[in-house]
């Protein structure tokens, strides 16, 4: 059983306010108080960074644990625990006498335990005739009963943060995909927007994450991201409508019914859909429709539709002149992803696109691609982005065992369609602009 003295400590050691106030605590404990002992240091657990104590202290705490009799912490039970540093050290897996006593200490000061120290500093317990403990010297666990309600509260809470925690780290890392995979997007379609400051707004946010976050810190970035997030996106719908309005090559148009069936329907030009998505027409109908349109009078309903004048006057390119070369990307873009290039430009440095065009010729040169290779490719992609995938080519040389054939592959793979630059170009921004790994 307890005893309502005042309990100080041992020899040198100074009594405290917190030991009063421990003691204090004890002494409010309610008769019918008990709490189950592995359950109340689960709490103490999950509760650690709040009661500010380390793992190795709660493993001595366990130890001491371990060694009251009992499952249950009731109120009326003696519970003084008094084993030696020996057999403590036995139960922390060896650990020192010396990190003992200093564990031992941080208990004492986190309010967690108790000491009651015999006249002698010895631990020890006097029992009676029956072998009933009469009074017991050690440390005394009354002090967890006392908080048992605080530490479960604690424990609530901290879970509570943690899965806030993760909550928000998620939907970090799912509107951070979205915002790269959007531009990207917006990159590959040439779609009119300030895609280069949305991408710098974005590593702005990305590099206030701390290596340990915490929910005061992560909410207002996963705010930021948001708001950038729904930016890009109402950019990009607003266009995605403007061109839907127009029909897209794959949909289904509305039928048109003829009101005139005597006429020929031959014709009319045929379109074929190609592999990257632009129309043409047959040759076998091209001049069919040309002396059509040229011969058919101009009808005034038609005159003033945008679409019926697109159809009719925009201008074709000529048969055989290969792909439409693609707009260059903006050259900020292209220097953040293939900074290796940089020192090939004229006097070390590259300040606009006639620059990357000359350093492009020496590593061409550099990287034994053949004149008609590099030649090919400009006539197909245009010269600017024939550049681009130069500085590309160089930014990965050590992976490309044939840089010139490589090229060609490339090139043949942009006739066909099926080879855009707006990937790999993100792809090397994100790889050599992309900072270290962090929470979120």
């Amino acid at each position: 059983m307890e005893t309502d003295g005042i309990a100080t400590p041992f020899g040198q050691r100074a009594m405290t306010l917190g030991m009063l106030a421990s003691q204090a605590i004890v002494k409010t404990i309610p008769p019918e108080a008990s709490i189950d002992k592995w359950k109340l240091y689960r709490w103490l657990c999950e509760a650690r960074p709040k009661l500010r104590i380390s793992d190795r202290a709660l493993s001595v705490l366990n130890a001491l644990m371990s060694f009251y009799p009992k499952t249950e912490l009731a109120a009326g039970d003696s519970m003084v625990v008094f084993p030696s540093n020996m057999q403590l050290s036995l139960r922390t897996h060896g650990m020192a006498e010396t990190t003992l006593r200093r564990h031992l200490a941080a208990l004492v000061d986190a309010g967690l335990l108790m000491r009651r120290d015999s006249p002698n500093g010895k631990r020890y317990v006097r029992r009676d005739r029956e072998g009933e403990i009469g009074e017991a010297f050690g440390f005394s666990l009354a002090p967890l009963l006392a908080r048992a309600g605080e530490i479960e509260q604690l424990a609530a809470a901290v879970t509570a943060e943690r899965l806030l925690l993760q909550r928000l780290r998620e939907r970090i890392t799912l509107v951070r995909r979205d915002i790269v995979k959007l531009i990207e997007t917006a990159l590959e379609d040439d779609l009119a927007g300030d895609w280069m400051r949305f991408e710098a707004e974005y590593r702005v946010q990305i590099l206030g994450l701390p290596r340990i976050a915490t929910p005061e810190i992560l909410a207002p970035i996963l705010s930021a991201l948001e708001a950038l997030r729904s930016e890009i996106l109402k950019c990009m719908e607003y266009q995605v409508i403007l061109h839907n309005s127009a029909g897209y090559p794959d949909q289904t148009e509305r039928h048109k019914q003829n009101s005139k069936p005597d006429s020929k329907s031959d014709l009319e030009p045929r379109f074929e859909t190609k592999q990257g998505g632009h129309a043409e027409f047959q040759p076998d109908t091209l001049a069919a429709a040309d002396r059509t349109v040229a011969a058919k009078p101009r009808n005034p309903a038609t005159a003033d539709n945008p679409l019926n004048h697109d159809r009719v006057n925009s201008p074709q390119r000529p048969l055989g002149a290969g792909p439409e070369p693609h707009k260059p990307y903006p050259l900020p873009l292209v220097l953040q992803a293939c900074p290796e290039i940089v020192p090939f430009g004229p006097g070390g440095t590259i300040s606009g696109w006639r620059d990357l065009m000359t350093a492009a010729v020496v590593v061409r040169s550099m990287l034994a691609i053949s004149p008609s290779a590099y030649e090919n490719a400009c006539a197909v992609l245009g010269p600017e982005n024939a550049a681009t995938v130069i500085a590309c080519i160089l930014e990965r040389s050590g992976h490309i065992n044939s840089a010139g054939g490589y090229l060609r592959d490339l090139t043949r793979r942009a006739e066909r369609g099926e080879f855009t630059l707006g990937p790999m170009l993100m792809a090397l921004a994100r790889a050599n602009g992309e900072p270290a790994k962090r929470a979120g």
